[in-house]
């Protein structure tokens, strides 16, 4: 088994405030942590913790936060030897601030101006080697020249549905071309032009994915199964610490799950399961569990039960 991401990863500076001010007023932070952040790059730190080997391709630079970045993908086990290092290009940093009250989370990413990937045959064969591509669409160019490769070489593409180009067409034809498609609230509404989230992940099932799938937070989650649209719950047994990375970790721990022999359903409860011990501490890794901790979570607070048809 192995995965490979192409997409956004950058240094998360998470810092916890007493509440959050209006517009020109101030707050105090109560604590900042520094972890990895990126939600190609956090599901593939995922992936890793349960069991699956994976690496990243991207570019960065000759700058101490590239240097923090690989360093945090090392401690996880995640191959960087595709992480190029160029002069014109630097390490993403990003600010999110958490809500002590309720762990709800506001993100202010940098916006990445690193130019595009140039792709060799090492890269290819990088792809080629791979069970899985993961995508999360932020570099539409390197995505969609990932895709390609990744349809020659039989590698079976996902993505993850949560940066949104402007084009819409450049959204479609990317959700188009993946075989797994799991997106967030907003996504399917705009990228599909439905009202409801039921006549949108039915539209997008005929456009070339063989599963569809949207989560939405404490709701549970959404997929299309045997061609209807089934509910299936969140966990919310556990305490909610801070949200950030909590649909990156619930791609990785899909995607391990299906690579580790589950069918739809059961790999839906498990990144769901994944995504709730993830929300227990601060920072979008610091809680990602192990495999053996998601299924001694399922066996003892959990009964599986098949998601109901909306």
């Amino acid at each position: 088994m192995k995965a490979v991401g192409v997409g956004h990863s950058c240094l998360d500076r998470i810092c916890t405030v007493e509440n959050y001010p209006r517009e020109d007023d101030s707050t105090h932070i109560t604590s900042i942590s520094i972890q990895g952040g990126g939600a190609v790059a956090t599901a593939l730190v995922a992936l890793s913790r349960l069991g699956v080997p994976s690496s990243f391709i991207g570019n960065g630079g000759f700058d101490r936060v590239t240097d923090q970045i690989e360093e945090l993908f090392h401690s996880d086990g995640v191959d960087t030897s595709c992480l190029m290092r160029r002069k014109d290009a630097h390490g993403l940093e990003s600010f999110v601030m958490v809500n002590r009250e309720n762990g709800s989370r506001t993100k202010f990413p940098e916006r990445d101006t690193n130019p595009p990937i140039e792709w060799n045959e090492a890269l290819e064969k990088e792809i080629a080697s791979a069970d899985v591509l993961h995508l999360d669409g932020t570099g539409w160019e390197n995505a969609v020249k990932a895709v390609e490769i990744a349809k020659r070489h039989g590698v079976t593409v996902s993505l993850d549905g949560c940066s949104m180009q402007k084009d819409n067409e450049k959204n479609r034809i990317l959700a188009s071309s993946s075989d797994i498609l799991i997106m967030n609230r907003k996504y399917p509404l705009r990228v599909s032009g439905k009202e409801s989230y039921e006549e949108a992940l039915l539209e997008m099932a005929t456009w070339g994915p063989k599963i569809v799938i949207a989560t939405l937070g404490e709701k549970g989650s959404l997929a299309v199964v045997d061609g209807v649209v089934k509910a299936y719950p969140a966990f919310t047994s556990l305490p909610v610490v801070d949200t950030t990375g909590c649909g990156d970790v619930f791609h990785g721990a899909f995607l391990s799950a299906l690579l580790k022999g589950k069918d739809t359903e059961e790999a839906i409860f498990f990144a769901s399961a994944a995504s709730a011990l993830k929300a227990t501490e601060k920072g979008g890794r610091k809680g990602i569990p192990t495999w053996e901790r998601v299924t001694e979570f399922l066996e003892n607070s959990w009964k599986q039960q098949k998601g109901e048809t909306i």
